[in-house]
């Protein structure tokens, strides 16, 4: 697995459906891959910090490529890969489900 798609399973709560989509129980669609690119787009990574917010997460921008969910803090070229980097350093660690709500 690689990075989004582990942030896709455990953070966002996506199953695997084929190989080049997830799908959303909660909302009921597929999302293909092209269709969440978080590292490239601030809109998808807006949405796992809204996810992440969900769960109890508090999110705070330390700086123009470095954020923060609680203690969990990364850093990348952009900010949407600051997000993506500290979704998944959450999600190395964590298995996020029901329980987390």
């Amino acid at each position: 697995m690689n990075k989004i798609d582990i942030i896709a399973r455990r953070i966002m709560g996506w199953k695997l459906n084929r190989w080049d989509r997830w799908y959303d129980f909660e909302n009921g669609v597929f999302i293909h891959e092209h269709e969440f690119q978080p590292e490239q787009n601030l809109e998808h990574a807006m949405i796992i910090v809204d996810r992440l917010k969900q769960f109890g997460f508090t999110y705070e921008v330390k700086d123009t490529n470095q954020v923060c969910f609680n203690d969990v803090c990364a850093s990348g070229e952009t900010l949407q890969q600051a997000i993506t980097n500290a979704a998944y350093s959450i999600a190395e660690v964590h298995s996020i489900d029901d329980a987390w709500l």
